[in-house]
């Protein structure tokens, strides 16, 4: 056996170096929460064209069964001239040929291969094979062995005697990298570069900004710099288009020059001060002409332009809230089907309106996105959305889209995901607009996922420090003003009725469908009445699903399906604001401590809150003065007859 064990080996090797293309080099794991991760595939041939080959990785965990997670087509591509292409994300630098998101290259125990094939050879979820199979490379981050994926590949001859690579343990500053002898060695990653230091040397340029963020109407630097000297003058271009942002938005050079024997360049772009209110834009720093042995370090470099001329809406944030400014946009009898009735009749009369197939509409999980910028804007600056637990305002270009969330935005289920049994599949990630849609209905439980309602925009780390408790297990971060809770009350509660399988319920259930804390949420509702921000999204999100939360536009409903008016029947609100409104008047306002009321014929309850929504006292106004024994300040006075109510603010001096 040990006579036969070189020259197998030799053949193995040989067999190998033979190859058309290898995986030269695979950094899967590092310390900069995987925003470096690449393959490197090595070609026999300098410029090698890889049209015809796919990239395909494969999941090695319990769950994943080694079967396929990704696919990367490398059809127009070509091999640079010491034969390597990168394929990476954007803190790889050298600068990838083929970019990939971050974060996308799983862990070990899995592996990765070269195949010349089609990408829907390999659709999501298929079991490695040796079919057409070109290069392997099966890996680990101090994993145990992946027999299954070992067997596997084991079955092609050429792949025999293959093992399982070891990159390092979590956060590896390690890459694996081939030998010219078809072994692997671990070392400081050499993406670009020949594993032994050999080929043709090449001369990285990085981009470096001033700024990362300024304003409109200033100034950028933007500085080249070579990682050795030129050896002759360096010309080349750049772009600084992204979307809306293109040459009208910007003067200055974008042609170059590193003169011989220098190693750097810098050119100023002045920001044109306009005056149209187009939003947040980034501009996109992008390398255009250069030649090798010249390519970039990094590229793509991202600089926001914050626009200046932002929008604010009349109304107020939830945490200064306005009352009566923006009405609903409710058909004409949009719950007259709903008088006269109680209990289950009430319920399932309500449901039928809200989730109506014949009108009502799904949108997918990408839609939401779009939803939100819109129904969650910030009314202070309509560069931004509202996020609903910290009460604070962040730019909609801050939307979280790799696994870092500092600083990001995300949509957040007020119902989670986990708790009411819903989630989103392949067709939820594309966003195809307000006018592709799926019918619906109260069996339609998948639909819960996407439903704006229920869905806020939130910071994305506070999102996941919420995860899936309970309403009451959580009240909101240190130092909330609770500006949120009637909102997300009147979110879930209308979840409940919309889909068949959810329910809120007392305490906190362990059971998939249901949500507590019932008795918080009513609190919550009856303390954090519905105000101008809140029916202006009920407003947007009607146009989008064609339905509207009944409980904000009704909010004594609440009262008729949980509250304190269980079993009585329901008479609609009146329209009491349109009523009333033209005559009736608070009087003295601002006042020192005495109102009265002029406009109204018939004794009525009056609630007292503060501008945040807390339920101060209750009055019953007969026609007399009413005292007021508060500090000085703005607050809400809540008119309700029967099932009317009608809102006004009150200043005390």
């Amino acid at each position: 056996m040990k006579l036969l064990f070189g020259p197998l080996l030799f053949f193995v090797f040989s067999t190998l170096s033979a190859q058309v293309l290898v995986i030269n080099e695979l950094d899967s794991d590092n310390p900069s929460t995987d925003t470096a991760e690449f393959v490197e595939i090595k070609s026999q041939t300098q410029n090698f064209s890889t049209d015809g080959y796919i990239l395909v990785f494969f999941n090695g965990s319990t769950s994943g069964n080694d079967s396929s997670y990704l696919v990367i087509d490398l059809s127009g591509y070509t091999t640079d001239n010491n034969g390597l292409l990168v394929i990476g994300s954007a803190g790889v630098g050298p600068f990838p040929q083929l970019l990939i998101s971050e974060n996308i290259i799983q862990n070990g125990a899995d592996a990765v291969a070269i195949y010349q094939d089609s990408p829907t050879a390999f659709p999501e979820g298929t079991m490695a094979n040796i079919t057409n199979l070109i290069d392997v490379l099966i890996y680990d981050t101090s994993d145990p062995d992946d027999l299954g994926l070992i067997d596997i590949f084991n079955d092609d001859p050429n792949f025999a005697s293959i093992t399982q690579i070891n990159e390092g343990s979590s956060g590896s500053v390690n890459s694996i990298q081939r030998n010219n002898d078809g072994s692997y060695f671990t070392a400081t990653p050499t993406p670009r570069r020949l594993n032994d230091g050999s080929g043709t040397p090449i001369n990285p340029i990085t981009v470096s900004v001033s700024d990362t963020q300024i304003d409109e109407g200033a100034s950028l630097e933007i500085t080249f710099t070579s990682e050795v000297n030129v050896t002759s003058d360096l010309n080349f271009d750049i772009a600084l288009n992204n979307f809306g942002f293109n040459t009208s938005d910007y003067t200055g050079s974008t042609s170059l020059t590193i003169a011989n024997g220098q190693n750097s360049t810098s050119t100023t772009i002045s920001l044109v001060d306009d005056t149209d209110d187009e939003g947040d834009e980034v501009l996109e720093i992008s390398f255009i002409n250069l030649i090798e042995p010249i390519v970039p370090f990094n590229n793509k470099v991202e600089v926001r332009v914050v626009d200046n001329d932002f929008t604010t809406a009349p109304w107020g944030t939830p945490v200064n809230p306005t009352f009566g400014q923006v009405t609903s946009t409710q058909p004409t009898g949009y719950y007259d089907s709903l008088d006269g009735l109680s209990d289950v009749a009430l319920r399932q009369a309500l449901q039928d309106i809200i989730a109506d197939p014949s009108t009502v509409r799904a949108q997918t999980y990408a839609d939401v996105i779009d939803i939100l910028k819109e129904a969650d804007q910030n009314p202070e600056n309509s560069n931004e959305v509202w996020l609903v637990y910290s009460e604070e305002g962040r730019a909609k270009l801050d939307l979280q889209t790799t696994s870092s969330n500092t600083g990001k935005w995300n949509r957040e289920h007020t119902f989670p995901r986990s708790l009411g049994g819903f989630n989103d599949i392949e067709d939820d990630e594309i966003a195809d607009g307000i006018n592709v849609f799926w019918e619906t209905k109260a069996d339609s439980l998948r639909h819960a996922n996407s439903d704006a309602h229920a869905l806020r925009a939130a910071d994305a780390a506070e999102n996941s420090s919420r995860g899936n408790q309970h309403y009451g297990e959580y009240i909101g971060p240190s130092g909330t003003l609770g500006s949120f809770r009637g909102d997300v009350a009147r979110g879930v509660l209308y979840l409940e009725i919309r889909y068949n399988g959810l329910e809120v319920v007392n305490g906190f259930p362990s059971t998939v469908g249901q949500l507590g804390d019932l008795a918080t949420l009513l609190d919550w509702h009856r303390n954090d009445p519905p105000d101008d921000y809140e029916m202006n999204r009920n407003n947007l999100v009607y146009i989008w699903q064609l339905n509207r939360n009944p409980f904000i536009d009704q909010p004594d409903l609440v009262e008729y399906i949980w509250g304190n008016n269980v079993g009585e029947n329901w008479d609609q609100t009146l329209s009491f604001e349109e009523v009333i409104s033209d005559h009736l008047k608070i009087f003295p306002n601002p006042s020192n401590g005495y109102f009265q009321i002029k406009g109204l014929n018939k004794e009525t309850q009056i609630d007292l809150y503060t501008i945040d929504g807390k339920l101060l006292n209750d009055y019953y106004y007969t026609g007399n003065y009413i005292e007021l024994k508060v500090s000085s300040g703005v607050y809400i006075i809540k008119l309700k007859q029967g099932n009317r109510i009608f809102t006004k603010k009150l200043i005390i001096n």
